[in-house]
């Protein structure tokens, strides 16, 4: 019994069919045909990060670092800067996720410009790491380091 699979392949035959799939797909899904003619000459546009947008970020994170130090306050200055450094780094990475999504938690979103939204998440993902941080220190303070060793 012979199958389809026994026959030997035919390139051309290959190609032909693809050919007379893609068009159709084309004519359906409205997508223009990459030619090399037409991408001569052309550059590829700047993707530069708006200034003001990082300095909302930034700002965002050292003011929500501020405001955790006034109520969550470091037991040494290794943990101050520990705790700070951690909490620009986080606000300054997860600022804009944060913020879109306290915006929409809050349906505030539209009220909002690019900006506030980026202030207000990099403020609130600063205080979380500084709070996480913090709260770690204290946990591993009681439970891991003065405690006596069973050994004596």
């Amino acid at each position: 019994m012979k199958t389809k699979r026994d026959k030997p392949l035919d390139i051309n035959h290959l190609k032909s069919e693809m050919e007379s799939i893609s068009e159709p797909l084309e004519s359906i899904c409205q997508l223009p045909r990459a030619r090399p003619e037409n991408t001569k000459g052309l550059v590829m546009s700047s993707i530069d990060p708006d200034p003001v947008l990082i300095a909302a970020r930034f700002g965002g994170a050292v003011a929500g670092a501020l405001v955790s130090l006034v109520y969550l306050l470091p037991k040494s200055t290794r943990e101050a800067a520990a705790r700070g450094f951690a909490g620009l780094v986080t606000g300054l990475v997860f600022g804009a996720p944060t913020g879109a999504a306290l915006a929409e938690k809050f349906a505030i979103s539209s009220l909002l410009g690019p900006a506030e939204t980026l202030l207000m998440g990099s403020a609130a993902a600063s205080m979380t790491a500084w709070w996480v941080l913090g709260a770690l220190s204290r946990i591993a303070d009681r439970t891991g380091r003065n405690r006596p060793s069973d050994n004596d």
